[in-house]
């Protein structure tokens, strides 16, 4: 143990690579404590094996990646790490190149597997969702032939709140992310370890670790439902300034069940 510690001093992080390691600032600290949080309270980590992070290069996937590894076989089960690149022109997260994710993942000591997207749709077209079905397809064929049954999402506090917002609106159900979701027709199991994680703490931890640079270049994101009920959120806060952490909490206590049987 006191050999790996001494591999995770920040001090012998390679300079050239934006990589987050303990000891901590205070705001690391608070991240880490949010996602023990999450891994104690739903059972993430209960009865798997191994995990895959998926990957996609941005501020939120990017800081799951360096909070698991710095997390793992420290209080909780030292689980073998997996890194999973979806590639692509339009790309979900930052669309960066596979070589640069793959340094990081090297560096990390974490195996990295890059997959290409089949996808033939001209940008023009896209649509989120299938777009989305697809990549989420793509993730658990790679996470299979791998040997991995668990599957790690980037999705943050915010995120299960704009979905909520997002089902009430679109069909009436009061639905948001479910922090762990069995996928029985994939055969793999979705756990969200950043639930509890405001994404403006993830900003700001990416800007502390210089890879905040890193955003969001998918061409249909930005004028999507999901950025407008962003937009919207922002408008009630000034009205109501707990809106989003209160939307979360009662997504995770109300909310629908009915991802569990999918």
């Amino acid at each position: 143990m006191a050999v790996i510690l001494f591999l995770w001093r920040k001090d012998f992080c390679p300079q050239h690579l934006p990589l987050a390691c303990p000891p901590w600032t205070s705001l690391g600290k608070i991240l880490e404590s949010h996602v023990r949080k999450a891994i104690f309270d739903f059972k993430l980590l209960e009865g798997e094996e191994s995990i895959a992070v998926a990957l996609s290069g941005g501020k939120d996937s990017l800081s799951l990646l360096f909070l698991l590894k710095a997390i793992l076989g420290r209080g909780v089960p030292l689980l073998p790490l997996h890194a999973i690149h979806i590639s692509g022109s339009a790309s979900c997260g930052a669309s960066v190149g596979g070589n640069y994710l793959e340094d990081i993942c090297k560096a990390l000591e974490v195996p990295f597997y890059s997959i290409p997207s089949r996808s033939n749709t001209p940008i023009e077209k896209l649509e989120c969702y299938p777009c989305s079905r697809e990549r989420r397809s793509l993730l658990f064929e790679g996470a299979k032939k791998i040997g991995v049954k668990t599957v790690a999402f980037g999705h943050h506090r915010d995120d299960a709140t704009e979905t909520l917002l997002l089902n009430l609106f679109h069909k009436g159900e009061f639905a948001g992310n479910l922090p762990k979701v069995p996928m029985h027709d994939y055969g793999v199991t979705i756990i969200r370890p950043l639930i509890y994680v405001p994404e403006q703490e993830i900003i700001e931890f990416a800007k502390l670790y210089r890879f905040a640079r890193i955003t969001c270049r998918c061409p249909v994101g930005a004028r999507s439902k999901r950025m407008e009920t962003k937009r919207l959120l922002t408008q009630i806060e000034e009205l109501f300034p707990h809106v989003r952490k209160n939307l979360a909490r009662a997504a995770i206590q109300y909310g629908s069940q009915k991802a569990l049987v999918k």
